[in-house]
């Protein structure tokens, strides 16, 4: 009998297998190098003016209800949704920032803000712009 893991597709296969290899260069790495501490503070207006202005042409808008931004990423299928999502936890664990967000088959619905400053910071727009990369 197989196992579930022999049953998955090809590309969920590599998926995984890149996943695991990416988690094992980032946990086991040799290396003492470590990431600048990215700003925790509010984004002014004038900061917003200037970092938003680009992720709401890009269909970023901002959320009523709190200081956040919101987007929703469609995909052909689940396995490129997927695959986004996992390049993103990726980034956003080395960030130490992760997002909310929502998976339905080949949509992803996200929201941005930093909690530790109580709304949008530097490490949103810095998430939101490798998404909208990872995107594509």
């Amino acid at each position: 009998m197989l196992t579930p893991a022999l049953r998955l597709g090809p590309l969920c296969r590599a998926l995984i297998w890149r996943t695991l290899s990416d988690i094992n260069s980032t946990h086991f790495s040799t290396s003492t190098k470590m990431a600048a501490p990215a700003k925790k503070a509010k984004l002014t207006d004038d900061e917003r003016g200037t970092s938003l202005a680009p992720l709401k042409e890009s269909g970023w808008s901002m959320v009523d209800s709190r200081d956040a931004i919101y987007k929703e990423f469609k995909f052909k299928d689940f396995n490129q949704a997927f695959g986004f999502m996992t390049r993103v936890a990726l980034k956003a664990e080395t960030m130490d920032h992760h997002p909310e967000w929502f998976n339905v088959y080949n949509k992803v619905q996200v929201t941005l803000s930093t909690h530790d400053a109580g709304g949008l910071t530097q490490k949103d727009v810095t998430l939101a712009t490798f998404m909208e990369k990872a995107a594509k």
